[in-house]
């Protein structure tokens, strides 16, 4: 293998799949948005360790901990089998609502029933089926699945669980009693360790996240003045990023009520502790998991995510806000890295400097020929980077030509087809079926661009705001812009008026965030502010 890969580097057996050589194991296209997220912050608040190295329990790996190849990290998610059971099992599809399921609800629901106690009278049962919406309320992703394979909006430490597959095959032909039975042969009964929902996406971001900060300030900076990322000095110091991204994890979800927290420790392991202890230990000692690897390559798309986290967690924002800004935030660090990692490797390959991709951004409702089919060429050359960065030689491919040809089939759904799925899911792309992709901003983007590109309660000028999102993310909106992207695709030959990105200026001023001080001069304004600290 020609890459090189951090934590540690992977066994040949482990790389069949092209896309898993270059972009790390793993992103997958039947990860939801939504458990990007889930799968990130799992690690950031579960105990870790490097190999059988001593615990950490904070965000990020401590200073200087990581430095070289520090083996394996390893983390310890939480199943939260009650807690689910207790929210999602009667929002689950009826066959898959096992007797030992059943049963095992019905206790929880008594256990709780006899630990309420209300003064002067009142229905516990009112209480019970009140709790019980208030849990389904943060359903997350997977509401079509048996209810252990769906995922809580991940607002609380207390709502972060790994995940959990019901072996329903297995419970047909070897029929448990009771959930004793279950969850004494657990690995019988329950897959924890499928990766089939939680398929490693959110442990790639996390890695790369781990790895950009491990590197030396010097080539961060000359990084970020070569491309021109727009970094404040504060943000270019990776020690700097480092303790502030800490700072901000810790509070994340101090906002959600202290309450909601408590009761859902309450159910998941007051009302049956001996669920929590079978699942999450093994023989006394915490049930750790590999979280896999990353392209060590990747470090500079992993600092800029750093920095979007900063800036989104550090604004005032509302809670559900920032958890859907987030889920946004992950989206588009998996299609930065799929697009930055091909670039880099065709480059290498054909022996070019690294110029940037480019990502042509078309109105939404564009009824002009020439956007709409620029951005379309757009959409086709991605696809077509990606699939050659697959064939570059540093990628171990198969000898043989069959081999090689399903390899390559195989990767589909890592590389070309995760990143117009992914698009297409967070409203880059349109439409969601049909020919004719092309790029488009929604709201929800649009406020996460703003919100990651300009400063806290500061102003950039309209021209520096496009000229950051070009080289941060590749989007492009302006004729400059386009009909430079437009010689890069060759055969093109496609030219656009001044005026092409007047629908972006337009989006902008009726979200509130551009301020026109002149026909020619526009500042686009970040309106939040600092959010202030948990008390």
């Amino acid at each position: 293998m020609s890459f090189d890969y951090y934590p540690y580097t992977p066994t040949a057996q482990a790389m069949k799949n092209p896309a898993i050589q270059l972009f790390g194991n793993r992103l997958f296209t039947d990860q939801s948005v939504s458990e990007f997220l889930v799968e990130f912050l799992l690690l950031v608040y579960a105990p870790k360790r490097f190999d059988d190295m001593e615990e950490f329990i904070g965000a990020l790996p401590p200073v200087g901990s990581s430095a070289g190849e520090p083996g394996k990290l390893e983390y310890a998610p939480q199943a939260r089998l009650n807690l689910k059971l207790f929210s999602f099992l009667g929002a689950s599809r009826l066959e898959s609502r096992h007797h030992t399921h059943r049963d095992h609800h019905e206790e929880l629901h008594t256990s709780l029933l006899n630990k309420i106690q209300i003064a002067g009278g009142g229905d516990k049962e009112d209480v019970v089926r009140t709790i019980e919406n208030l849990m389904l309320g943060f359903q997350g992703a997977g509401s079509g699945r048996t209810w252990c394979a769906q995922s809580f909006l991940p607002v609380s430490p207390a709502f972060l669980a790994g995940e959990s597959i019901w072996n329903e095959s297995v419970a047909r032909r070897q029929v448990p009693y009771d959930w004793g039975q279950v969850t004494s042969e657990l690995n019988t009964y329950i897959s924890m360790n499928r990766h089939r929902f939680l398929a490693r996406g959110g442990e790639v971001l996390y890695l790369q996240l781990c790895n950009a900060l491990r590197q030396q300030p010097e080539d961060i900076q000359t990084w970020c003045v070569e491309y021109e990322m727009g970094l404040s000095q504060e943000e270019q110091n990776p020690k700097w990023l480092q303790e502030e991204l800490e700072k901000a994890f810790r509070t994340l979800m101090g906002y959600c009520p202290a309450t909601l927290t408590a009761l859902a420790e309450f159910v998941d392991v007051d009302l049956d502790k001996e669920t929590s202890q079978k699942t999450d230990f093994d023989q006394g000692e915490r049930r750790f998991v590999d979280a896999g690897w990353c392209n060590a390559e990747s470090w500079r798309e992993g600092y800029l995510f750093g920095v979007d986290l900063l800036r989104l967690m550090q604004a005032n924002l509302d809670v559900v806000e920032r958890i859907y800004l987030l889920e946004s935030a992950c989206a588009m660090q998996v299609l930065r890295t799929l697009a930055m990692q091909s670039h880099r490797s065709v480059c290498k390959q054909i022996g070019l400097a690294e110029t940037g991709y480019f990502i042509a951004v078309s109105a939404p409702e564009e009824d002009r020929p020439a956007p709409r089919l620029l951005s379309q060429h757009s959409a086709k050359n991605i696809e077509k980077m990606i699939h050659q960065a697959l064939r570059v030689d540093e990628v171990d491919l198969p000898e043989e030509e069959d081999a090689r040809n399903k390899a390559l089939k195989d990767s589909g759904k890592y590389g070309s087809k995760l990143f117009v799925s992914l698009a297409k899911r967070i409203g880059l792309m349109v439409p969601k079926k049909g020919r004719g992709a092309r790029f488009v901003l929604n709201e929800q983007l649009l406020r996460l661009l703003v919100v990651t590109t300009v400063p806290i309660g500061g102003r950039l000028t309209y021209d520096t705001f496009k000229s950051l999102l070009a080289s941060r993310h590749g989007l492009v909106f302006d004729a400059s812009g386009l009909n430079e992207a437009s010689h890069r695709l060759k055969g093109s030959g496609i030219y656009l008026p001044a005026d092409t990105d007047a629908w972006l200026q337009e989006m902008l001023a009726a979200a509130g965030y551009l301020i026109q001080l002149s026909d020619s001069c526009a500042l686009v304004h970040n309106p939040s502010d600092v959010q202030k600290e948990v008390q």
